[in-house]
This record gives C-alpha cells, sequence and structure tokens, in this order.
C-alpha cells in the first residue's frame, strides 16, 4: 500500500471513530501512533520513536515531549499531542519551550486530526508562532498529501523542506486572510472594492450594504472560476457525457440501455450542467478520478452518481419547476430535499457531499 492510500485510510478512521475517543492517550493510540506508522517510522523502535521524550528546560528538569523521531541518532521532529476535540491555538507554548532546547528543526502539535507542522524561519533555533504547514485529515487534498510525503522516512531532507517552508507559510497565511476578507468582509476591505463605485458618506448601514454585496460577489466570482478550471481541467472541450432516460426508475434491463435523442423528451438544461461542474469541484479533491463523477437526466431529475451506477448516487437535482431543490443522499439511503436560492447554494452542503461520496 502507497503512503497516498495509507494516508486517506487513517482519514477515514479519524472521521469514524473520533467520537468514540475520550481521552488524549486514546487519540494518541488510535490516531497519532498510526500517522507516525504511514510516515514510515516504526512506533515500537526506541532509535526512531521515544515516547515521553525529556527535555530540560532550564532549572526544570524531567520536562518530557510527547514523541520525538529520531534519524541518524539525533531528534529531527518533537511531537506534542492533544485530544481531538482540543483547540490547538491553545497550545503551542508548550511546544515552544520544549523547541528552544532541543536539536529537532520541526516541531508537530497535533491533536489527531490537525497537524501543525513548525520550524524556525524567522530566528534560528527559536520556532515560529506561525505553522508552516498545517493538514486537516477531514479535508484532505492532494497537494497536502504529497507535502505531507516530504516528512516520511524514505524521502526526508531538512533542506528540500526548508526550501519550500517560507513560501508556503506566507501562502497559507494570505489564504486564509482572503478567505476570512471573503466570508466576512472587514470594514477596510469593504471600504476598498466600494469607494470607486460609491461618492457618498460610509455609513454603518452603507457599510452593511456592501459588505453583503461584495460577500454574494466574490462567491459569484469563485464559483465561475472553478466551472472555467474544470470544464478546462475535465474535458479540453468541455463536453460533458450525460445519460438522458424516460423515467426516473428505469427497469433492470433499462439501466444500462441509453435514450436516443430523437425518442427521449428529456432536456438538459443549462443550469444542471453548470450544477455538475460545482458539484465536480467540490468532489475534485477528495476522487482519484473526477471521470468517476457522471450523471443521469430524467424527466424527474437530473441524477448525478458514481461511476454511472444507479446503486451509488451522490445527489439529485430538481430543477424543472420554479422552485429549485438539492436532493441529498443520507447514509442510511434516505433523502433530504434542501432549497436552492442560486446555484452558489450548492457549496453549502459540501461536507454532507463529500461524506455520500465516502459512503461507497
Amino acid at each position: 500500500m502507497d503512503f497516498k492510500d495509507q494516508i486517506k485510510i487513517l482519514a477515514d478512521r479519524v472521521a469514524k471513530l473520533k467520537h468514540n475517543i475520550k481521552t488524549e492517550e486514546a487519540t494518541k493510540n488510535a490516531f497519532i501512533m498510526p500517522f507516525i506508522q504511514s510516515l514510515g517510522y516504526d512506533v515500537f523502535d526506541p532509535t526512531e520513536v521515544v515516547p515521553e521524550y525529556t527535555c530540560d528546560i532550564g532549572t526544570k528538569k524531567g520536562e518530557k515531549i510527547d514523541y520525538a523521531i529520531f534519524k541518524d541518532e539525533d531528534p529531527i521532529m518533537l511531537i506534542e499531542c492533544k485530544h481531538w476535540g482540543e483547540n490547538l491555538n491553545n497550545h503551542s507554548g508548550q511546544l515552544f519551550r520544549y523547541y528552544h532546547v532541543s536539536k529537532a528543526k520541526f516541531g508537530l502539535l497535533t491533536n489527531g486530526v490537525i497537524y501543525r507542522f513548525f520550524t524556525d524561519l524567522e530566528e534560528n533555533n527559536k520556532m515560529d508562532a506561525i505553522p508552516f504547514f498545517e493538514i486537516n485529515m477531514e479535508d484532505l487534498r492532494e497537494t497536502h498529501i504529497e507535502k505531507l510525503k516530504e516528512f516520511h522516512k524514505n524521502y526526508f531532507n531538512v533542506d528540500n523542506i526548508l526550501n519550500t517552508a517560507s513560501e508556503l507559510k506566507y501562502t497559507n497565511e494570505v489564504r486564509n486572510t482572503i478567505k476570512k476578507e471573503v466570508n466576512n468582509p472587514s470594514d477596510e476591505f469593504v471600504r476598498y472594492f466600494a469607494k470607486p463605485l460609491y461618492n457618498g458618506r460610509f455609513k454603518d448601514e452603507v457599510l452593511e450594504q456592501f459588505r453583503d454585496i461584495i460577500k454574494q460577489a466574490f462567491k459569484h466570482y469563485i464559483t465561475d472560476e472553478m466551472n472555467l478550471l474544470l470544464k478546462s481541467a475535465i474535458s479540453p472541450d468541455a463536453k460533458i457525457d450525460i445519460k438522458q432516460k424516460e423515467s426516473s426508475t428505469p427497469s433492470e434491463n433499462e439501466k444500462d440501455q441509453c435514450v436516443t435523442p430523437s425518442e427521449s423528451k428529456v432536456v438538459t438544461t443549462d443550469e444542471e450542467v453548470q450544477a455538475l461542474f460545482i458539484i465536480k469541484s467540490i468532489l475534485y479533491s477528495v476522487i482519484d478520478n473526477i471521470d468517476r463523477i457522471a450523471a443521469r437526466d430524467t424527466q424527474s431529475y437530473f441524477g448525478v452518481l458514481l461511476d454511472d451506477n444507479n446503486r451509488k448516487p451522490i445527489c439529485r437535482l430538481h430543477f424543472n419547476s420554479s422552485n429549485k431543490y438539492l436532493e441529498l443522499i443520507n447514509e442510511d439511503k434516505s433523502t433530504t430535499k434542501q432549497l436552492l436560492e442560486n446555484l452558489s447554494d450548492i457549496y453549502k452542503y459540501s461536507d454532507h457531499l463529500k461524506n455520500t461520496l465516502n459512503y461507497y
């Protein structure tokens, strides 16, 4: 099993078991030790992984950190662990103190779900306050897995990691700032975009009005950009193979028979195609091949399936009336309809769509 598969299996384990984990020690055993193991280190070999590693701090003797990973008899990474439900923002200080008195170049703070990697980019031998890399097991991305692979025992090289660490750190910070401003624009951000458009005084009610406008504008912009990217990434000619069916409940013999255009009364609309692009953009980061997401249009609904298999529905779109609905598939195969004010509302249900895909 390759590294990527190991990490994805562990991510599934975290999602399924985390609510059964009641203590920090259980978090270590169920999530963090398997994570270390997936990086190629033998958690039962004291020359590679040392639990309760001693880090004497000044006059304080016997201070211990949860794990230290060794290579060539020197520590290369210190790991501080917390219960999966703990907010890591409250716990970086402890790792900071240990890092200062260690030869390790990297510090890792984790609750088994989120892993934050630190180093000393700003001042030598003093751990930065901001991690240069973070991975969330409940929101895995292919680019994150590739970066994480650099910490694998077989590929570990300090210089290679540090060469990209600075750029990665500040890129992540800028991205987080953009995300924050897009979701909840600050007054300064609102004024920047509104000033060329509005000549009056920016009273509170004006700011609030433009705040909502800017939020909507960014949502539409992101949706349009994702659709353009997917159209070029999925197919050079942006063509989508959508099978059309006369009935929403075909017989077993009909399931693999595609109705010819002359026979079909089904019309696939531009909105349905656009919604399919949005759904593919949501699932793009959690599936090995985006072409596995297929569509079948019927007179009753527009179905989105995994592997073009009727037994693996991801969702259904009901766009044939004045109101538009997204029909979500639950784990027990029951369904729930959600009213959509506009197509970008589909992004609100990203987690549910990803979870549905994971059922299969």
